[in-house]
């Protein structure tokens, strides 16, 4: 209550309404606020100058430096200092740099350009070197641009218009490793790199365009060509089959009649053989079937029937 007493000062002044001659007025001194203002900011400088505690945000590292020298690296939360020393938030996240129609040439001559977003990060351990040298915060997007044209230049070189098309992730290796190297020197690294896609002279596009035209043509014509052998090959099979079955049936047929033939003959001859080794037989047939002629006969007439047994002649009997 005192100390708010020291902006006011007491002045007599006249009563208004007439009871009494003079009264004790307090009025606000404007000298004495000012001075007070003065005075707190001031204080409020100091304090912050010398306050001891500071934070490093998540994805940064700090920096302390003391009159400008760097006396060490933070890592992210509360970091006390002493008044003389200084944090400065240095970023380590992932940063891109767009690279707008990087130029370039391939071996055969053919200008190409490309649009490219390149990401890249500090390395950790790099933080005092690129602060110290290269950048206060960690942006290096003018360095990575910078880098990245020099590399696609060095790279399409390397290719062929056509194999620069054909061969995109190798390209795109390619560009990935000799840009990694490059920003090794300034304590960075690639993360990923997103290329959009290759531009030509426009008549060289138109050519690319024609020669994909009648490479199609020509790829459905052989495929045609190959529809056509293969129905081809496929009725040749049919009637090689029919064919086959056909020769097979004859075969078959011939073999069977073969078989009945020689079946036929060799029961003709084993009948023959039969015959030649049974003579004795024969001959008692014979003489059987004379005796039954000569029990028939009545003394009249000969009989007019005769059983032939063999082709051996068989005498009549009078």
């Amino acid at each position: 209550m005192n100390f708010l007493n020291w902006f006011y000062k007491d002045v007599v002044q006249e009563d208004p309404y007439g009871r009494d001659k003079t009264r004790t007025v307090r009025v606000l001194q404007p000298v004495r606020v000012a001075v007070a203002g003065v005075l707190l900011f001031i204080t409020l400088i100091i304090l912050l100058s010398a306050w001891p505690f500071h934070v490093v945000p998540t994805g940064y590292r700090g920096v302390v430096t003391q009159f400008g020298a760097i006396k060490g690296i933070e890592p992210e939360g509360l970091v006390v200092l002493p008044p003389w020393q200084s944090l400065n938030n240095f970023n380590t996240r992932a940063e891109e740099a767009k690279v707008e129609n990087a130029e370039g040439a391939t071996s055969d001559t053919q200008p190409v350009n490309v649009s490219m977003v390149v990401r890249y990060a500090i390395n950790t351990d790099k933080v005092a070197e690129v602060f110290e040298k290269y950048s206060r915060n960690g942006d290096l997007s003018s360095y990575v641009n910078t880098a990245t044209h020099e590399t696609f230049k060095a790279v399409t070189a390397k290719y062929t218009a056509p194999d620069l098309i054909a061969k995109r992730t190798a390209v795109s290796g390619d560009v990935y490793s000799m840009l990694n190297a490059k920003l090794g020197i300034y304590g960075a690294r690639v993360i990923n790199i997103d290329m959009t896609n290759f531009a030509f002279q426009p008549a060289y596009m138109a050519a690319i365009n024609e020669k994909v035209t009648q490479e199609q043509k020509k790829l459905a014509a052989d495929n045609r060509l190959k529809t056509v052998e293969s129905e081809q090959k496929q009725k040749v099979a049919v009637a090689e089959a029919d064919a086959s079955a056909v020769k097979a049936k004859a075969d078959g047929d011939a073999y069977a009649q073969l078989t009945v033939a020689k079946a036929q003959a060799d029961a003709l001859r084993l009948q023959n053989a039969a015959i030649r080794e049974s003579k004795d037989v024969l001959e008692l047939k014979r003489i059987e079937v004379s005796k039954i002629e000569a029990e028939r006969w009545n003394g009249q007439r000969v009989p007019t029937t005769q059983l032939v047994v063999s082709p051996t002649p068989i005498a009549q009997v009078k």
